[in-house]
């Protein structure tokens, strides 16, 4: 196993190998290794809500549903996360550890992870051509908030609270916040 210090100035292949034989799942940023915090009984909630939603109504298309054990590339900043759900319809995507073109990728937020999510990964996420939506929700509330390309490179921003639908353009699915947030405890 790696040591802390071998954590600077890691090369891809060096990451992605320490990444497979660990037991902790590790986010790589230009180099520097992160591991990623452990899940809250809400946040896997809520993620295996939206994974199980998704993977229901995309069953027989050409999407593929993940959960957080896969890996998203980022090319042009040299980065991987490993977001809660992503969707990719691409079938040229064919890499086993990682995808590199998701349509749709969903964080759940907490108070440990809510600037990266919100400022980081908004930004570095959005770097990726085939990214449509980007979903942010909430573990300590009822609120989503949807980020959607618009017209190239341009966002527009949506807050979604209890009674309203999330409706993603991205793969033709409409989820309403109580399924996103059943079992969750508040």
């Amino acid at each position: 196993m790696y040591s802390q210090a071998k954590f600077t100035d890691s090369t891809i292949d060096e990451y992605l190998q320490f990444d497979l034989e660990s037991i902790v799942r590790h986010e790589y940023i230009a180099g520097q290794v992160y591991p990623v915090f452990k899940d809250s009984h809400n946040s896997k909630m809520i993620s295996e809500n939206l994974f199980a939603r998704l993977r229901t109504h995309l069953y027989g298309t050409d999407c593929q549903v993940f959960t957080s054990d896969m890996k998203i590339r980022i090319e042009p900043i040299n980065a991987f996360y490993y977001p809660e759900v992503s969707v990719v319809r691409d079938t040229e995507d064919r890499e086993v550890y990682f995808k590199t073109r998701p349509c749709l990728i969903a964080e759940v937020i907490s108070p440990i992870t809510e600037r990266i999510d919100r400022n980081e990964k908004l930004f570095n996420y959005r770097q990726l051509p085939s990214l449509q939506e980007y979903i942010l929700v909430h573990q300590s509330e009822m609120k989503v908030e949807l980020y959607r390309k618009v017209y190239q490179n341009n966002w527009l921003m949506q807050t979604l609270t209890q009674d309203n639908i999330l409706k993603l353009q991205s793969v033709n699915v409409e989820i309403t916040m109580a399924e996103i947030y059943e079992d969750v405890d508040f």
